[in-house]
């Protein structure tokens, strides 16, 4: 494939500079830093290596989420989106009225601003963001002179791409690494094989757009960024806060007229080890426009006017993955990348239909039911620790976990503690179920409600939380005693903590987990019942099963109580059988809050149905 030859020259005489830097985002989706200009040999990107020479690599940026919507909504905000309530796939939380969008403080400052086309926020539009946002939106409509802010998203490396058949190859699968985690068949080697293509395809999509700026002179004039919205699509990579799902390329070319907004370390065709992570965008955006970000925004600059100081670390999540339930939190230095799992009792590959439409994933849990997985393989499919540590210098594939290696005790601590320290100061919505993010914000915002220890203890219930995932003995006391709590949260921790640890412990408190089948909280009610009907007597498993029925109530009681609902039914449905006709009865005239999640209820029931045969 031919590529599209970019030497960004002097402007135009036509075309006189402006006052203001335009500001050029090109984006693409799925796709971690593949790129002949971070080395990757496999690679054939001619264009984006040639925008590196001309600027400067980030080795280590970070989206915050493994998947576009959470990714999309910390870019957009310059907030975490956990200190929102928008973790969670194909969520929708209103923002605070002190908050706004950046291209709102763009476009107060004088810019054109344009998105040519994805949004895909989890947070609901406070009036006015673009002065366009479609397929046509584009910077030329500005008016004369005026600077502009122009993002261009490219879909053709996403996840969905990797799997459409048929193709021709281009790039040789016999050449393919593949990572440890992934078995070596044809159908990894053609998937990976494939997202190559699409790179190489993106790439010359790049290349007219910047031709497009270099025709119009305003090389000179135009800062460019290009990124991915977070790791490559592959299984294990995407929905996954391992540095293979958030680590992302991250181009910069700032012309000469501009150095002076430039951060000390930049030279054109340089590398930064800097880190800086998709909360640090918005920011750094206003900070280039010559805008200081306003004091509610969670990240940092890292060029222009208002730059701040280096991160010491950056901060990674994985929440709802559209039907299917998970808390994970993780952080990273220029070394290390440390996981905490919440729900260590759940595997690593729950199904999800989206993401069992590739053909890795398929053969892969294929392999691990015939026992034919090496160990770093089949770790996919099993439940997981409660903790990882990997070193990223000596295994860059993730797959040594050392957080019980004595000699990574003190890394592991640290890690602990900034995270703990992280999760506190940017009070971390992710400890509530779903449903009560949003019960316990009415007449305010998620946000706000979280900064409300009235309304959001914070403390009580992420000790909790990690009481129950720590997965150890002696916190066994300390969660039945936490049962009876006022606050549901804590309940709901308690319960969950109770329920992973498994039959033995489970047995040891029936009595208390029966009590609390009765509970206000719809979601404490579901984890009760998934424990005894996985490990309680047969008279709990009755009871259980009508209790779960009895939450899978989308009309009475929400999309979110009735998703965990049928989460759970499907984690018991090896241990009670599910009328799955029933289940249809309950949902059948629902409509859901939007088409974006439309797909979730009837694929778990589907998912029962198929598991009851």
């Amino acid at each position: 494939m031919a590529a599209i030859a970019i030497v960004f020259g002097p402007a135009k005489a036509d075309q006189p500079a402006t006052s203001k830097p335009n500001i050029l985002w090109l984006t693409c989706e799925d796709l971690g830093p593949h790129l002949g200009c971070y080395g990757d040999r496999y690679a054939t990107s001619p264009n984006l290596d040639r925008l590196a020479r001309r600027g400067m690599i980030y080795l280590n940026a970070w989206s915050n989420a493994p998947v576009c919507a959470p990714a999309r909504t910390a870019l957009i905000t310059g907030v975490y989106p956990p200190s929102l309530g928008a973790q969670h796939m194909r969520s929708m939380v209103p923002l605070p009225r002190f908050m706004r969008m950046y291209p709102q403080f763009l476009r107060d400052a004088g810019y054109y601003c344009t998105n040519n086309r994805k949004e895909d926020y989890n947070v609901a539009k406070p009036g006015r963001v673009w002065d366009e946002s479609s397929g046509r939106a584009h910077w030329r409509k500005r008016a004369p002179n005026q600077p502009f802010f122009a993002v261009f998203n490219m879909t053709i490396t996403h996840e969905s791409k990797i799997r459409q058949r048929p193709h021709s190859l281009v790039h040789d699968p016999s050449q393919v690494r593949v990572p440890a985690y992934h078995p070596d068949t044809p159908e990894v080697r053609h998937d990976w094989a494939q997202y190559y293509d699409n790179i190489t395809t993106m790439d010359q999509q790049v290349g007219r757009r910047l031709k497009e700026i270099e025709e119009a002179g305003l090389a000179d004039d135009t800062i460019v960024f290009f990124y991915s919205d977070h790791g490559s699509g592959m299984p294990r990579n995407k929905r996954w806060p391992y540095n293979c799902g958030l680590n992302v390329p991250l181009i910069v070319y700032i012309p000469p007229k501009y150095r002076h907004l430039a951060p000390a370390e930049y030279q054109p065709g340089g590398r930064s080890d800097r880190l800086v992570s998709f909360v640090d965008f918005g920011p750094t955006l206003l900070s280039l426009a010559g805008i200081r970000p306003p004091d509610y925004m969670q990240g940092r600059a890292f060029m222009g006017k208002f730059e701040a100081s280096p991160r010491e670390y950056v901060f990674g999540f994985r929440g709802r993955m559209d039907e299917r339930y998970d808390m994970v939190r993780s952080v990273r230095d220029q070394r290390f990348v440390y996981v905490r799992n919440y729900m260590p009792h759940k595997i690593y590959g729950q199904h999800l239909w989206y993401m069992w439409e590739t053909p890795t994933t398929r053969v892969w849990e294929k392999l691990f039911l015939a026992g034919k997985l090496k160990p770093e393989q089949a770790q996919f499919w099993q439940p997981k620790p409660p903790e990882e540590l990997y070193d990223l210098r000596h295994d860059r594939d993730e797959v040594r976990n050392l957080a019980g290696a004595p000699e990574f005790q003190s890394v592991l601590d640290r890690m602990r503690r900034v995270l703990d320290q992280h999760l506190e100061r940017t009070r971390d919505l992710g400890f509530l179920p779903e449903d009560e993010i949003h019960s316990r914000s009415r007449g305010t915002t998620p946000y706000e409600m979280g900064h409300d220890d009235s309304r959001y203890p914070y403390g009580v219930i992420a000790e909790t939380a990690r009481l129950a995932a720590s997965l150890q003995p002696d916190a066994v006391a300390r969660l039945r005693q936490r049962l009876g709590h006022d606050d549901s949260a804590v309940r709901y921790w308690a319960a969950m903590g109770l329920r992973m640890r498994g039959r033995e412990v489970v047995r040891q408190h029936l009595a208390e987990l029966r009590k609390r089948l009765g509970d206000a909280a719809p979601a404490v009610r579901i984890v009760a019942a998934e424990a005894l009907a996985k490990f309680g007597d047969t008279g709990d498993r009755d009871r259980a099963l009508a209790t779960l029925l009895d939450c899978v109530a989308p009309k009475e009681q929400g999309l979110f109580v009735t998703v965990q609902a049928l989460n759970a039914l499907d984690n018991v449905d090896d241990c009670v059988t599910v009328d799955v006709e029933e289940l249809r009865r309950r949902v059948n005239g629902y409509e859901a809050p939007s088409r974006r999640v439309r797909s979730y209820i009837p694929r778990l029931i589907q998912k029962i149905a198929l598991d009851q045969k």
